[in-house]
């Protein structure tokens, strides 16, 4: 159309030029007129004319195909004023905005990026033969996922200063269903078992309305490769699909879908052989790939064997290497030999790492968990490893990188690392609430990212019914550039365990510590930790879970006084972490391992083993429904004697139960009881108005047991299972700051140091009561839904539980609900 214009306006020309006169001339000046936006410099450097040249029709003519050619202009014409030659001009008009009205299926992002491709946005000039184009490929989108009595409307409001606006209304009708898939040509596989394998589903009844028959282009597409995939890994190297007709119903409101195929027959592998440079390492290639001489042809192993090698040489530098698999078919044996032809191409550099969208972190801190370095081959492994590195950070929320090749240059690019930050932390100044802690007050600040360092630190003043602690903690992951760790700590604590369902006792306790870690690899690591506590104790009861304790340390003289220590504890812990990132990990699994203990100095001398583990496996590509696992396994005791006693691991550093480990039951309700052996006192002398001359003590073995609380134990196991899924009516963008799951929980605490054996002299009625507090098999077992989210105030959790084993005496919850827990 624009060249149609050109010619016009050239014969145009040429008459004028005609009445004019023949000859050319000398131009003496030069004139634009019509210009608004478009600079006059701008419009001289299409015009290739100066004063003083000699010009005719024909140079007039290519001057304004010219000024055409620069985009700028929806009409031009050209006279002849003397020995001047003025161009008037008009302007396209500017984009002032653009609406999309309508649009349900395509959102108004993928919209826009569609019309950047042909450079219509704001601020552009608008080409106007652009618009046609735009509105056929929409209809033909809308087509491709079943509208087929979609309507758009393109209209070009006009607005004043030569600007529009280009606004889209769209109809997109209902999707058009599938009512019926149909295959001619199969007759080794039934129509049921090759649709069994496609995602389209066809003619569904009204009783499955959360499944979908709505036909899609796309997905037919997908379905009609996976066939041809089903019969390739068979052996069936012959197998095509020799056409595929898609029929509309006459109100387009259903979809008739057709495939014809020929299956041919079974072939067998005769051999394989590789051609091209392997770099001299054919014989490990061949070694690994999974390809066999004698078995039949599978196309998913002869794949598979391309990516690779393709992916071992990459590891090289060698990005851009071609692998192509060149059968040669003896169709009278039904056999075929593979020749595997190799192509490394030139090795890869990288010449420049950019790191986007980082608002909050420093460049450096997310660099240096990189092992692609500039300078260096480009390298597929080293890549994943960056960006899994990178992910593991637990102010990451995603990280993806691109590969961009220089223009020009065939052996380096550039790599940008796109990442998308999330919360790692909290401010805390106000109120938080839990099930168990109840309402509870908190000051402090809490940051995994400590003003984009990448350093943690956390203050923090917190204060529930049960205890108060004020604590400052600083740890820099990279003390050394090799990624040596290093933390330091300090704390005060004020703790009474009968306000929250333990025994009575008051503990008061503040110390300092710090913390190395070594990195082993990039997964494991070792820990090394010291710490000072100074601790009193008071107000402790006489139970028998504290008798050895007592013994030990009481003072004869003034049995009522507290207890007072000095421990000096070391720390070595191994840990293995493989999660693909640090915030709800769908890959991966984290461990550890730790081994605690007092020094010999100490005036508590005890140890205690932990093991932790938690593991995801994916189950759908899209990481969206994961199975997950966990155990907990932990184990302390006494070492040594003291004032003639063998030493226990003190009940204050007892097991505990969190809301995380076993949800549905009531914080530390499976905990052993505190039990308290009285003697039974029987009354004295009877007095005429019926009180006694006292009480004198029975027999001990009328002894009676009084239950006083939870007192926690020396081993611990929990277990649990998750089958972690979509959150419905949430956006993709939001999945991974909101996580819902379905659980199995279950839990035990045991004390291996009771013996119930003990109080077998105890009356009948008595020793029913007590529970053997020793036995590792008094699990409790729960399951629910539970809700996870990282809000802007800290994370948030809430769970619905059902107890599947209990005991009489457990306090159980149905729902719990925290915010700033730690999870």
């Amino acid at each position: 159309m624009p060249i149609k214009k050109h010619l016009a306006v050239t014969s145009l020309l040429g008459a004028s030029f005609a009445a004019l006169g023949q000859n050319s001339f000398i131009v003496e000046d030069l004139k634009v007129e019509g210009l608004q936006r478009v600079a006059l410099g701008a419009a001289l450097t299409h015009i290739p004319i100066n004063v003083g040249d000699e010009v005719d029709n024909y140079t007039v003519s290519k001057t304004i195909k010219a000024l055409f050619s620069s985009g700028h202009f929806d009409d031009i014409t050209a006279y002849r004023d003397g020995n001047q030659i003025v161009f008037k001009v008009k302007e396209r008009p500017t984009i002032a905005s653009i609406e999309f009205d309508g649009n349900k299926d395509i959102k108004d992002e993928q919209l826009q990026e569609s019309l950047d491709d042909k450079d219509i946005r704001t601020g552009e000039t608008l080409d106007r033969t652009v618009i046609d184009g735009i509105e056929k490929g929409l209809v033909e989108f809308f087509h491709s996922i079943g509208k087929y009595n979609a309507k758009i409307d393109v209209s070009v409001v006009e607005l004043p200063r030569n600007r529009v606006k280009l606004k889209f209304d769209f109809e997109e009708g209902d999707a058009a269903s599938v009512r019926q898939i149909n295959l001619v040509g199969n007759e080794l596989f039934s129509d049921e078992q090759l649709l069994r394998l496609v995602e389209s589903q066809q003619d569904l009844p009204w009783w499955k309305f959360l499944s979908s028959d709505r036909y899609q282009k796309q997905t037919i597409e997908g379905d009609l490769e996976k066939i041809r995939s089903y019969y390739l890994d068979r052996g069936y190297l012959r197998f095509n699909i020799d056409s595929t007709q898609v029929s509309v119903s006459p109100e387009r409101e259903s979809v008739y879908v057709t495939a014809n195929i020929t299956e041919g027959e079974k072939y067998t592998v005769k051999g394989f052989d590789f051609i091209g440079d392997l770099l001299g390492r054919e014989e490990l290639i061949r070694s690994v790939v999974p390809l066999k001489s004698g078995e039949l042809y599978n196309g998913s192993l002869v794949t598979s064997s391309e990516e690779f090698i393709k992916g071992y040489l990459a590891r090289f530098g060698y990005a851009n290497a071609e692998v192509r698999t060149i059968p040669d078919i003896d169709d009278e044996n039904k056999e075929v030999h593979l020749t595997l032809s190799v192509d490394p191409g030139k090795r890869v550099y990288v010449r420049r790492i950019l790191v986007n969208g980082n608002q909050n972190t420093a460049d450096h801190v997310v660099r240096r968990e990189m092992t692609q370095l500039e300078g260096a081959w480009l390298s597929n492994q080293s890549l994943e490893r960056s960006k899994l590195q990178i992910q593991r950070l637990p102010y990451m929320e995603k990280v993806e990188f691109e590969v961009k090749p220089i223009p020009g240059v065939d052996d380096q690019v550039d790599v940008d690392f796109n990442v998308k930050e999330q919360p790692a932390g909290s401010f805390q100044a106000g109120v938080a609430y839990g099930s168990y802690a109840g309402l509870q007050f908190n000051v402090g600040v809490s940051e995994s990212n400590f003003l984009g360092s990448g350093d943690q630190v956390a203050f923090n003043i917190n204060t529930s019914r049960a205890s108060t602690r004020y604590s400052v903690s600083y740890t820099d992951p990279y003390f050394t550039p090799d990624g040596i760790s290093q933390g330091s700590s300090i704390f005060y604590s004020n703790f009474d365990g009968g306000e929250i369902g333990l025994v009575d006792y008051d503990s008061r306790s503040y110390g300092i510590g710090t913390h190395f870690g070594i990195p082993i690899n990039p997964v494991n690591r070792l820990n090394f930790s010291f710490r000072w506590i100074e601790e009193d104790l008071d107000r402790i009861a006489d139970y028998e879970q504290t008798r050895v304790m007592r013994l030990t340390f009481e003072d004869p003289n003034n049995p009522d006084d507290g207890f007072d220590f000095t421990k000096f504890e070391l720390g070595i812990g191994w840990s293995r972490i493989t999660v693909n990132r640090g915030m709800f990990p769908t890959d991966g699994s984290r461990q550890s391992a730790n081994f605690n203990f007092t020094t010999p100095n100490s005036d508590l001398n005890y140890f205690k083993l932990s093991y932790d583990s938690r593991f995801y496996w994916p189950i759908s590509n899209d990481h969206r429904w994961v199975f997950s696992t966990r155990a907990a396994l932990a184990y302390g005791n006494g070492y040594g004697e003291k004032n003639g006693f063998e030493q226990v691991l003190p009940f204050q550093e007892f097991y505990r139960i969190t809301e995380m480990e076993l949800r549905g039951f009531e914080r530390n309700t499976i905990l052993p009881q505190a039990v308290q052996r009285r003697p039974l006192s029987l009354p004295g002398t009877p007095l005429p108005d019926g009180t006694t001359t006292g009480t004198i003590g029975g027999d001990p073995q009328f002894d009676q047991l009084v239950p006083l609380g939870r007192i926690g134990g020396n081993a611990k196991a929990v277990l649990g299972a998750e089958m972690i899924v979509p959150t419905p009516f949430l956006d993709e963008e939001n999945t991974s700051s909101v996580r819902t799951s379905f659980f199995v929980d279950a839990a035990n605490v045991w004390d291996t140091e009771f013996d119930v054996s003990r109080y077998t002299n105890l009356p009948e009625d008595q020793y029913k009561q007590l529970s053997d507090f020793s036995d590792p098999g008094r699990f409790r077992v729960s399951t629910g839904l539970s809700i996870q989210w990282i809000s802007p105030m800290g994370p948030m959790l809430i769970s619905f539980a059902y107890p599947l084993k209990k005991e009489d005496d457990d306090d159980t919850q149905n729902i719990s609900f925290n915010i700033s827990n730690t999870f």
